[in-house]
């Protein structure tokens, strides 16, 4: 099935093991005339590997709304654009959300592509219960803005997923030790589908 004129693919990719990339994605990466990116270096490598030539533009957390207009214009004439993230599926703390926000406004084709998620990835193997669970992304770099946003989920009885920088993930554990207490079961999941992925559990203390 040939991709659809005039279209945005939102496409997922892998958040570490190449052959995690499904074969629609593959196709839809090689049908759109162009790819836009995060990081247009770190898709090239995957591109390459996968033997995809189709050209790529730039669109990351800096310059997405400048490049809004470009993209829709393209659109207009009838091209089909794949968006992509360094990792994963885009729009899940990563670019993309004011494009596809004016796109559905516009009610124009948008086109999911799903595929690997660390959030999910990471769950699925956690051993945390996962038929509720909450997603919260990053939580704020700076320590007082940081246990303020966890006070806030401190009643929550949902499985809590966060994303965190490596350097930042000794702090934010005694964040979490000091706001949801020492005894409360967590999970640390790193290097996922990676070679030296880690899954480790043990109360926040």
């Amino acid at each position: 099935m040939a991709v659809e004129s005039g279209a945005l693919y939102v496409v997922a990719t892998p958040i570490g093991n190449l052959e995690d990339i499904t074969a629609r994605a593959l196709r839809v990466l090689r049908e759109v005339d162009c790819i836009a990116a995060e990081d247009t270096r770190h898709t090239g490598q995957l591109l390459r590997h996968f033997g995809i030539d189709t050209p790529l533009l730039s669109l990351h957390e800096h310059n997405e709304r400048g490049r809004l207009e470009s993209v829709i214009a393209m659109l207009r004439e009838g091209r089909a654009v794949a968006l992509v993230s360094d990792a994963g599926t885009p729009l899940i703390s990563d670019p993309g959300f004011p494009l596809v926000r004016e796109l559905r406004r516009q009610d124009s084709r948008v086109i999911p592509v799903p595929g690997p998620s660390s959030m999910l990835a990471a769950l699925s193997v956690a051993n945390l219960p996962t038929d509720r669970f909450v997603f919260e992304g990053f939580p704020p770099p700076r320590t007082a803005a940081r246990r303020a946003r966890l006070q806030a989920l401190a009643g929550e009885e949902r499985t809590l997923v966060f994303l965190e920088a490596s350097h930042r993930v000794a702090e934010t554990l005694v964040d979490l030790a000091a706001v949801f207490g020492a005894e409360r079961w967590a999970v640390v999941a790193r290097e996922l589908t990676k070679r030296f992925e880690e899954v480790h559990g043990a109360p926040l203390g």
